[in-house]
């Protein structure tokens, strides 16, 4: 029997959240809903409803209502590496 602890995020998570740090880290401010919707492609519900999800089970803090103040609660260390999205190009 393995003793292995379970992930504490999904994949999908841990992109969201390599996302926040990585975004923190290149524009020194946490990214705003619509920049999730951009790299994401993305509704604004779904990110919405992701950035829901990830404070509650602890893995961000933010101040509700007010843009660009998600704090990741999770240490880099344990994030995974942010994946490029990949898209179809119609006509190219």
């Amino acid at each position: 029997m393995s003793s292995l602890p379970s992930p504490r995020f999904t994949a999908k998570q841990g992109q969201y959240l390599a996302f926040i740090h990585t975004y923190t880290l290149l524009h020194r401010e946490a990214p705003a809903e619509a920049d999730f919707q951009g790299f994401f492609q993305v509704t604004p519900p779904a990110v919405h409803d992701m950035i829901v999800a990830l404070e509650r089970r602890g893995l961000i803090s933010r101040v509700p209502r007010q843009p660009r103040t998600i704090t990741l609660r999770v240490s880099p260390e344990e994030l995974p590496t942010l994946q490029p999205i990949k898209t179809t190009a119609a006509g190219y």
